[in-house]
């Protein structure tokens, strides 16, 4: 445990930033899975909506520490592909 009020206040800072980075993660998360469904139904109009917002929120997550920008580049641009694949 933290001895050093500077020691406990990084603690509680790194708490935080562990638990907005956990959420943010979670959302894409779920947007991503959301997506994928869409596409395995072939639904392309639900797909194209999903898609901009999974994007959005790969895009978000990217700026943060939670996810390299290359990462969530890689992401989009599979995820951009599938959905044009969608016959």
């Amino acid at each position: 445990m933290a001895n050093h009020k500077s020691s406990v206040k990084r603690a509680k800072q790194e708490k935080t930033r562990r638990m907005t980075n956990k959420t943010k993660t979670a959302k894409s998360r779920t947007a991503v899975k959301a997506l994928k469904d869409a596409i395995a139904k072939g639904d392309k109009v639900t797909a194209k909506t999903l898609l901009q917002k999974a994007q959005s929120l790969l895009a978000k997550l990217a700026k943060s520490p939670a996810m390299k920008k290359q990462t969530a580049s890689r992401k989009t641009s599979r995820l951009t592909k599938q959905v044009a694949s969608i016959k």
